[in-house]
């Protein structure tokens, strides 16, 4: 049984919603962490609804802080726990995802998933295994999890850009060319890679700049 997401939202600049992105947050936080980044993109995808669910669990200790899914080497929680939990909140997402595109009347192709850090994780799980792709997928400071299943796993091949910074250290930047590589083997055609330089664990400018163009160009604006 899935678990129901809840979720914030920022309406569309001009009022009438032709298409949706999607903010998938990192290990800690909320939907209220990346909803922010609403108002800097919303004047430049005016017909845009914004969305930001919050992950299904709470984090033991963090009264704010969510996961999508136990981390083992934070939590101490054991490996088993970890794909359990990723698993069932895949089908939270999935769930989410389809009650969106209905009760918002969108296509997949008018839908962009945008993930940071566990986020992107479960952007770059979900998005590929989904009937229909998605107009496209942002990932930012994330990795691509089970790279070895995915070639047999794949249903679509919506298009990807990751971006990276390079001086991450909670998530390695190598990160980035082992998702690029496992994609492009997978079949994908367009993965697009951008590296913020001096940047940490985060969105530089440059990277919200480059995403937000990718965005624009997917759900042709």
């Amino acid at each position: 049984m899935t678990r129901v997401l809840k979720a914030g939202r920022k309406e569309p600049v001009s009022g009438d919603t032709r298409s949706a992105v999607i903010f998938l947050h990192g290990y800690g936080a909320n939907g209220a962490d990346l909803l922010g980044l609403a108002d800097p993109l919303g004047e430049h995808l005016p017909d845009t609804l914004f969305l930001a669910p919050d992950a299904p669990e709470e984090i033991p200790g963090m009264p704010m802080g969510r996961q999508w899914f136990p981390i083992p080497w934070i939590d101490g929680s054991s490996e088993e726990e970890s794909a359990r939990g990723m698993m069932a909140a895949v089908d939270d997402l999935n769930a989410f995802l389809d009650a969106v595109m209905v009760d918002e009347d969108l296509l997949p192709e008018q839908v962009v998933l945008f993930g940071f850090s566990q986020g992107t994780m479960m952007s770059l799980h979900v998005a590929p295994r989904r009937e229909d792709p998605v107009a496209g997928v942002v990932a930012f400071s994330g990795r691509l999890l089970q790279p070895e299943v995915l070639e047999d796993e794949v249903v679509s091949r919506p298009p990807v850009l990751l971006v990276h910074g390079d001086m991450d250290d909670v998530v390695p930047p190598q990160s980035l060319p082992q998702a690029a590589e496992a994609l492009q083997k997978a079949g994908f055609q367009d993965v697009y890679a951008h590296v913020m330089k001096g940047t940490a664990h985060g969105i530089a400018p440059d990277g919200l700049s480059v995403a937000l163009a990718f965005m624009r160009d997917k759900l042709g604006l």
